[in-house]
């Protein structure tokens, strides 16, 4: 480890010494006050419109919702270090509980919605809950099975959903907190104990991967973990603006978690809640956020509905006008890459470019105020990335996993070059291992999984490096570059090694492609099976002349949209080496989904599930 790295983590450790999240959460409820904390929109009627109002709650209300929700944690028997369970949207419910099981000395455990009954009941079985928080009749659905195993859970929360007869465990959001607010009445003294009892080294939270293969795996992160994480991402993201941030992915992903979640509660910030991701562009201009995060899904699909708006302008002096800017826009950026500066005559144009054309575009956005704005998940596409730098962003790649506690490099202000996720956190090492493994080591390492010790020596070493998974390439000035994962990258029968998530980002950048998978293991060649663009493909579509209406799996089957599929092909392989190029594809007649099973709840591809359930068609694309 260098010095810099030693120097640079001793000093954020001296700043989070001793400090649990209920701390640092105190401190920030005893600055920011009255100011608004989270809204949502739950309950509001939309039916006129997204901007409808907001539901609202302060700092101060936040703790005092949070403690009421502790007293009745602590009423109901939980003790120091059980696990509860939330299943809900992002909504202010959602975080009231998350605090209360924080500030009862519990371990909060946020499931992914999407999780089947059989996962919910594994990972049930496997955490051993005292207490389980749901939200709708779906959620109480997916655990029927786990409740009916169960013989730990102690009570059922039940935010909206009706609960089923014949059962006393169950009772309503309002209920719990009526019945904590009425026992901290007369035990004040001994909530505000058991919150004291909590360490930095005692578990915050467990995050059940969303289990891409095989069942998912309990992910153990401490309190220390995540305020380092807090601490060393606010050094590299460098905020300079009141924090107003958009929280629409799930709260059992660590990158949201620490977002919408922790670096709020340590640091102030306004977090509008969104339940429904398909809300996000109506909240992106009505909230107009500080800051932004999306995978890299989220940021295709902006550039494609752009794309797609400027395309239809038929003007060439006007098209032209637009290609200019956006030529002026992209250089601008890549000249403040790392030890880059911009010269006056470039900051003269791009002034002008930006006042005529592009701050319009990104206030239609709702992105004008936007000072970080990031991306992590998987490898954001380069092409993609340029497409915003020409509108004059940023966008700062960000590389972890829930492993690390989130990010351990990024790019940020000071430290950012286009194609790579920037460099280590402070007082973080990365390093690659000789098969070009990623391998990271600092104090935001997990404790390891919950109840798996194999699987955690697996992951992390004797020296401490947690093994990634992913393979990367470091530059001469640290900056990393993700390749792919290291289990995903595909061998063919001649032995060349190829990254299929490089050949897909081409791929998806034709309009009219939502998801493509590449695969070719021990075969000769690469072959590609690809979906259309549920929102654009029927517009490129109606361009062409099909009629408006005609159905997603008709469009896979017309002529004339697969001859643009074939186009997004041969232009993708133009940019290939030729064992990397794709010589057989489909376009499949569905959408990919996260509740359509071929997707994470962060819209990653689920390969192998791809592979079984579409075995039909690529052993077709061989013959």
């Amino acid at each position: 480890m260098s010095t810099d790295t030693l120097a640079v983590r001793a000093e954020i450790e001296a700043e989070i010494a001793g400090l649990t999240l209920p701390i640092a959460f105190a401190r920030t409820v005893a600055s920011e006050a009255d100011k608004p904390a989270y809204s949502d929109k739950v309950g509001i009627d939309l039916s006129a419109g997204y901007a409808a109002g907001w539901r609202t709650v302060s700092w101060t209300d936040l703790r005092e919702r949070a403690l009421d929700a502790a007293g009745a944690l602590v009423e109901a028997g939980v003790v120091h270090g059980d696990r509860v369970a939330l299943m809900a949207s992002n909504r202010i419910e959602h975080v009231v509980a998350d605090l209360g099981v924080v500030h009862a000395a519990g371990v909060s455990m946020s499931v992914y919605n999407t999780l089947s009954a059989e996962q919910v009941a594994y990972v049930a079985g496997h955490a051993e809950p005292a207490v389980v928080i749901l939200e709708s009749a779906d959620h109480l659905a997916r655990w029927a099975k786990a409740l009916a195993e169960s013989d730990t859970i102690r009570q059922v929360v039940l935010i909206d959903a009706t609960a089923p007869e014949g059962d006393d465990r169950f009772i309503t959001w309002d209920a719990f907190l009526a019945a904590g607010a009425a026992w901290r009445a007369g035990h004040g003294a001994e909530l505000e104990g058991r919150t004291a009892e909590v360490t930095p080294e005692d578990p915050l939270t467990i995050l059940y991967t969303s289990g891409t293969t095989g069942n998912p795996k309990g992910v153990v992160l401490t309190h220390h973990a995540v305020l380092y994480e807090c601490a060393c991402s606010l050094r590299v993201s460098a905020p300079t603006l009141h924090n107003d941030f958009i929280s629409y992915l799930p709260f059992a992903h660590i990158a949201e978690r620490t977002l919408g979640m922790y670096i709020p509660q340590v640091n102030g910030a306004h977090i509008h809640l969104i339940a429904d991701p398909s809300l996000l562009l109506g909240a992106l201009g009505e909230v107009h956020p500080t800051r932004f995060f999306g995978v890299p899904r989220v940021w295709e699909k902006i550039k494609t509905g752009i794309t797609a708006k400027l395309s239809a302008e038929t003007d060439p002096e006007k098209k032209a006008q637009i290609e200019g800017a956006f030529a002026i826009g992209l250089e601008y950026v890549e000249a403040l890459q790392q030890g880059g500066t911009v010269s006056p005559e470039l900051e003269a144009r791009y002034q002008a470019a930006d006042a005529g054309l592009l701050s319009f575009l990104r206030a239609l956005l709702g992105l004008d105020r936007c000072e970080w704005a990031a991306s992590a998940a998987a490898p954001m596409p380069l092409e993609v990335a340029k497409f915003f730098a020409g509108l004059g962003m940023r966008i700062y790649d960000v590389y972890g996993m829930t492993e690390t506690c989130a990010a351990v490099t990024a790019c940020g202000p000071e430290q950012f070059r286009l194609g790579t996720v920037g460099r280590a956190l402070p007082g973080i090492e990365i390093a690659l291992a000789e098969d070009g493994e990623i391998l990271a080591r600092g104090p935001v390492t997990s404790q390891g999984y919950y109840k798996q010790d194999e699987a955690t020596a697996e992951l992390i070493d004797v020296d401490g490096w947690v093994h990634t998974g992913d393979i990367g390439e470091l530059d001469e000035d640290g900056f990393l570059k993700v390749v792919d994962r290291k289990k995903e990258m595909i061998i063919t029968s001649s032995g060349k090694n190829i990254a299929p998530s490089n050949i897909e980002n081409y791929l998806k950048e034709s309009p009219i492609v939502g998801h493509a998978l590449v695969f070719g293991e021990g075969k000769p060649y690469v072959v590609a099976v690809l979906t259309l663009d549920a929102e654009i493909a029927p517009l490129v579509a109606q361009q062409l002349g099909i009629p408006a209406g005609t159905s997603l799996a008709e469009l896979a089957q017309h002529p004339a949209m697969l001859a643009v599929a074939q186009q997004s092909v041969d232009a993708a392989n133009e940019r290939l080496s030729r064992p990397e190029q794709v010589k057989s594809w489909e376009l499949l007649p569905v959408e990919w989904t996260a509740e359509s099973e071929e997707l994470t709840p962060t819209l990653k591809l689920k390969r192998r599930v791809v592979h079984a359930k579409y075995a039909d068609v690529l052993e077709r694309l061989y013959s």
